[in-house]
């Protein structure tokens, strides 16, 4: 009963060791596009709103409260904003914890003005399913 002894397959050519590391390098590129790069456009977007913040910009703060800029930073590095977040009442914030800036609209956009609703019988329940149904009186 002899075993006769059993050797490997030379596996150290230059293909062969290209295969093994082509799938890490395919993971690395489908990380780096889908989840790296967007990340990064995504900071330096916002680094650059935050720089270019002015007074009467509304921004977000990390804890959720809303407001309105009253006094931008004085300088580059300063780090301090005040927002009003209600009439005559402003905190300050530092700029780290803006995590969003919302920027007015313009005066002359063309979206559709909301108007309060109208009294009398053709408001309520009727005048709501007459638009959803389109019924027409007359």
């Amino acid at each position: 009963m002899l075993i006769s002894p059993a050797y490997a397959q030379d596996a150290s050519s230059a293909f062969g060791s290209m295969t093994q590391f082509l799938p890490l390098v395919l993971i690395f590129a489908v990380f780096y596009f889908l989840l790296i790069r967007p990340q990064q456009q995504k900071q330096k977007q916002m680094k650059a709103s935050l720089s270019a913040i002015k007074r009467g910009d509304r921004v977000v703060t990390g804890g959720g409260i809303l407001g309105m800029v009253s006094k931008p930073p004085k300088a580059a590095d300063d780090r301090e904003i005040e927002v009003e977040i209600a009439p005559n009442v402003r905190i300050t914030v530092l700029r780290e914890t803006i995590s969003a800036v919302i920027v007015p609209q313009a005066a002359n956009d063309a979206r559709p003005v909301r108007s309060a609703p109208a009294s009398g019988p053709a408001s309520g329940i009727g005048a709501m399913l007459k638009g959803l149904f389109g019924r027409k009186d007359g």
